[in-house]
């Protein structure tokens, strides 16, 4: 593959990275379909590099689910706050680009806790919890994206 080449998958890589941090693109996906364009045109030892970038990338996708539900279940938060702060979330970045997904999902979860315990208090512990459920499932996505890249930078290299 040629050095355009190679810089184009690098930087849709980067963009794969920060759409994990900052949640308005699939990041890993991105991480994992550049790394598998890469494969297609360098062909051969490649492939393991994109096996081994699935297994990273498909591992983390449910390990999220299961750490930041078993975290969610442990601080007491019901699937219907996660439910109405995602939906919030989502309105939210739509009124306030890139910043409003954040705020919508805390304050959906927010007003879910509250209008559940009708205590001011417990709103706040229950948005706060799933807010670091999320930040958790974060992190999760961007170190096996993470790894993702090192192999496939480390494959580029040698290949």
């Amino acid at each position: 593959m040629s050095a355009v080449g190679e810089l184009l998958i690098a930087l849709v890589i980067l963009i794969g990275l920060v759409g994990t941090i900052v949640p308005m693109l699939p990041g890993p996906s991105l991480v994992l379909a550049a790394i598998a364009i890469w494969a297609i045109f360098v062909g051969g030892w490649a492939w393991a590099v994109v096996v081994g970038a699935a297994v990273l990338i498909v591992g983390a996708a449910v390990l999220k689910y299961l750490v930041a539900g078993r975290s969610m279940k442990r601080s007491g938060i019901s699937n219907r706050t996660v439910l109405i702060g995602g939906l919030v979330g989502i309105v939210g970045f739509f009124v306030i680009p890139v910043i409003g997904l954040p705020i919508g999902f805390l304050a959906g979860a927010f007003v879910a806790e509250w209008a559940r315990d009708q205590d001011v208090r417990a709103g706040w512990r229950g948005a706060l919890a799933a807010m670091r459920a999320a930040g958790v499932a974060i992190l999760i996505e961007l170190t096996a994206s993470l790894f993702a890249a090192a192999g496939w930078l480390t494959g580029a290299i040698a290949l």
